[in-house]
């Protein structure tokens, strides 16, 4: 199941044993089972629910999911039916609203002229009942929570009526005979109007926010009022709305749940809903009326993104039919979107511009994922099943992404929407990111629209420091794709930009002023400010081609880079618990710590520079974090390949004696015709043979991979890394496909490489010809020191040829008497005599 649901409450198994111990009656426990239903969740957490006693009494209690304990809160002794109920934070106030019929189809007696009664009650000890509404429309009933839990001397209670308007009540309360508490001045509770001539209302009990729509001008308008824990209450925003609610039945979201609808009927009604997250996200989930079971229509407004997306989907094969209607689920950074045995649409609303970061799943591919009663959802990932009252918490089945990776995806875009679904699971406990690794380092070249390798690397590092740092999200790319034209199959998309000068927030604290730094950020800010290694690359050519024609920057400057390699090797090792079998980090790589300190400095000056508000210290962890993370995924991919094949170390080996007909044929033919750079490179089914194990081809295919990957990014590479690959090169190549891949640029000839090659291999003639073809290719500076390990006239030839060169450079020429008869060195050739006695004087000069 893509989708996974685990349970958080169950009204009949977290409630029934506690009224079996305290009952000890048969009777009570059947009774009970039959009517026992949830009615409302508050704030904390906390689940009220309702069932009728083997006197047909109205009974309510809550279960406290702290301390999974329930408690009795108070009995109605009349057979009521339960619309609402709510209770104070301190659990001393409750109210509740009743429809007043009785077994028989009769009006209660205890207010004849009305069809429902709304009541307060004093519930600590249970005391009076204060009757606060008696009327013939249904009313919702919610206490208001402070941030705080406290002793308050007030309480703030909400009604909600059929009549569309909402008013809000202040019970001032007393202390009496010690605990006991009284609601003041009861007969006349002073309360003001909040709202009025509305069609839809949302209430969010976990940030105390009701949202509502109203109909101005026949335009919808989206409103939202903010309750803050001093008791005021603020207009924080309003939108237009391009939506039409005609046919919609009054509906209220989150005031409980009404067992009295008919569900065949809602699911031919529009659906609304508005989802918000930490980040400053806000969405609103809208779906039509159906008017044909052939398609289905959904539409996002994405207010924090500024646009919104429509969705047109076919719900199943021709003639079947939707039972059920459509259901919007808020899981944080995904919302899901559900018809039972039809689809399910994950969005990803935190980066919703392209549609292949969203998942959708039909058929077989979706599975059984979630009950087919009505749900609701809640803050937090709950899910209410309204049917079983049972709670659930809603994550995304990692477990099943990667079975879908595995088996089941055979398109780009679905390769692309399940593995951003599976890294987005990175911020749960249970999260494996070696399954990720181990897909992609198997499927490296299955994609043809887009670079897994650069996909892993750029989303992970993304994820694992979103959340250290708010508004990440608009200077760090989450992806290396910047447009996708392909279509979805089974889904339409419309994209339509929303007038944001329309939306007007009106306070600027917590989640509103992330919100407003988002829609800031759409409407002002072009282009968009993420990073990427321009600059870094252009430094680092220009610092490696200095160091390569022997010229020096500033020291100091030069110092800093270093020093700062030096903190991201430091904050990977202190990372890093356990042993490695890849040898990485071992050797000085002058070139890519130069190019780790340069992508770390400039990092850090573009998040000081957009993030002025953070501190410091906090950027330059976040920095180090997010390059080490880089490193860390390539190291991970390596060590991956390998343990498929081996459980010890790898130990570097050289024995170079491959030859071209060794090779398979797929390879000798590539390689000749000089395709061997990139994403080109046919070295992925290479078998083993008695020179390079199966682990070391794939190992070096995979490192071949990797290094295309991060050089069209300019992502820096472990330390070690080219070392190991030219040495991989080496052992797996013939002669003529590794001095291509030298020439080409995919094998770098490092140091510690070319010394272990000339102290490994001994001087067979083959093995001369690859030493000789090797020294011909390395910079003046690194021949001269890799020449004194390799015990060979040719080696003894070139180093000769480089010291007399050294000493005829600043020669300069002086009349000197012949001396062709003192000689040491006596020849038959005058001018070679005077060559000598010219080298000579000049080493005698330089000892001096």
């Amino acid at each position: 199941m893509a989708l996974r649901l685990l349970t958080h409450f169950d009204v009949r198994a977290d409630v029934l044993p506690s009224l079996a111990a305290e009952a000890g009656d048969t009777g009570v426990l059947e009774t009970a089972y039959e009517s026992l239903r949830v009615l409302n969740i508050e704030r904390n957490g906390n689940i009220i629910y309702t069932y009728k006693d083997n006197k047909g009494n109205a009974v309510f209690g809550i279960y406290d999911c702290q301390t999974r304990q329930n408690e009795h809160l108070y009995t109605f002794e009349k057979d009521m039916q339960a619309v609402s109920c709510s209770v104070n934070s301190e659990r001393t106030l409750l109210a509740a609203s009743f429809v007043q019929y009785t077994k028989e189809g009769v009006r209660s007696e205890l207010h004849p002229g009305s069809k429902c009664l709304t009541l307060l009650v004093e519930i600590h000890p249970v005391d009076s009942v204060k009757v606060l509404k008696a009327v013939d429309s249904c009313i919702w009933v919610q206490f208001l929570y402070p941030h705080a839990e406290s002793h308050r001397l007030q309480s703030h209670l909400l009604l909600i009526s059929e009549e569309k308007y909402i008013e809000r009540f202040h019970i001032q309360i007393t202390r009496e005979d010690g605990n006991r508490v009284v609601i003041r001045n009861s007969s006349h509770l002073p309360r003001d109007r909040i709202a009025e001539d509305f069609v839809w209302a949302q209430w969010d009990m976990s940030e105390q926010r009701l949202y509502y729509v109203e109909l101005e001008q026949s335009k919808s308008v989206l409103k939202c009022i903010q309750f803050w824990a001093d008791e005021s209450f603020t207009l924080m925003f309003e939108m237009p709305l391009d939506i039409s609610l005609s046919g919609l039945r009054f509906k209220f979201v989150n005031f409980g749940y009404d067992y009295r609808q008919d569900q065949e009927k809602l699911c031919n009604q529009p659906s609304l809903c508005v989802f918000t997250n930490h980040t400053g996200s806000l969405c609103v989930c809208y779906s039509p009326k159906f008017d044909s079971w052939e398609e289905v229509t959904y539409s996002v407004f994405y207010l924090h993104k500024g646009y919104r997306k429509t969705f047109t989907a076919a719900p199943g094969s021709a003639g079947s039919h939707v039972a059920k209607g459509i259901t919007f689920l808020n899981l944080g950074c995904l919302v899901a979107v559900y018809i039972p045995g039809h689809f399910l649409h994950l969005l990803n609303i935190q980066h919703p511009d392209l549609t292949c970061h969203s998942l959708f799943l039909t058929g077989s591919k979706m599975a059984a994922v979630l009950p087919p009663s009505p749900l609701q959802s809640l803050p937090g990932s709950l899910v209410l099943d309204c049917s079983s009252g049972k709670v659930y918490r809603a994550t995304v089945d990692q477990s099943y992404l990667m079975w879908f990776l595995w088996n089941a995806a055979r398109l780009d875009c679905d390769k692309m929407a399940a593995l951003h679904c599976a890294l987005l699971c990175g911020q749960d406990p249970g999260f494996q990111e070696d399954q990720v690794i181990q897909w992609i380092c198997e499927h490296a070249s299955a994609c043809h629209s887009f670079d897994l390798i650069q996909e892993l690397l750029i989303a992970s590092s993304y994820w694992s420091v979103y959340p250290e740092l708010a508004d990440v999200d608009k200077l760090l790319a989450h992806s290396s794709v910047l447009a996708w034209n392909e279509e979805i199959p089974g889904v339409m998309l419309v994209t339509e930009e929303l007038p944001l000068l329309l939306m007007k927030v009106y306070n600027l604290t917590g989640y509103w002023a992330k919100l407003n730094s988002n829609l800031e950020y759409v409407k002002y800010t072009k282009p968009h400010l993420h990073y990427h290694n321009s600059v870094v690359r252009r430094e680092w050519h220009s610092l490696v081609s200095e160091e390569k024609t022997g010229k020096r920057r500033s020291t100091m400057y030069v110092r800093n880079i270093l020093d700062n390699a030096v903190k991201v090797i430091l904050n990977m090792e202190t990372r890093t618990l356990e042993p490695r079998l890849i040898p990485l980090l071992q050797e000085e790589d002058r070139h890519q710590r130069l190019l780790v300190g340069l992508m770390v400095s400039e990092l850090r000056n573009h998040l000081v520079r957009h993030l002025q508000c953070v501190e410091k210290k906090k950027i330059e962890q976040t920095v180090l974090d997010y390059i080490s993370k880089l490193l860390n995924l390539t190291w991970c991919m390596l060590e991956t390949i390998w343990r498929k094949h081996s459980a010890h170390p790898w130990v570097p080996r050289l024995v170079y004696n491959i030859s071209w007909e060794s090779l398979p044929v797929v390879l000798r033919g590539t390689t000749r015709d000089n395709r061997v750079c990139g994403s080109h490179t046919t070295l992925l089914s290479l078998p083993s043979n008695k020179h390079g194990s199966a682990a070391e081809f794939e190992v070096f295919h995979l490192m071949t991979r990797i290094l295309d990957a991060t050089n069209s990014l300019c992502f820096p590479l472990p330390p070690g890394f080219h070392s190991l690959h030219t040495t991989l090169g080496v052992h797996c190549l013939p002669l003529y496909n590794l001095l291509h891949y030298i020439d080409n640029g995919v094998l770098l000839l490092t140091e510690t490489a070319v010394t272990r090659l000339m102290k490994d291999l001994d001087n067979s003639e083959k093995n001369e010809k690859l030493k000789f073809s090797i020294v011909a290719r390395l910079p003046p500076l690194l021949g001269q020191k890799v020449c004194r390990f390799w015990d060979h006239p040719m080696s003894s030839n070139i180093i000769s040829r480089n010291h007399v060169a050294q000493l005829l450079k600043d020669y300069k020429k002086e009349p000197r008497n012949s001396m062709i008869g003192k000689s040491s060195f006596p020849t038959e050739f005058l001018p070679l005599n005077c060559f000598i006695e010219i080298l000579t004087g000049l080493e005698s000069s330089h000892q001096e």
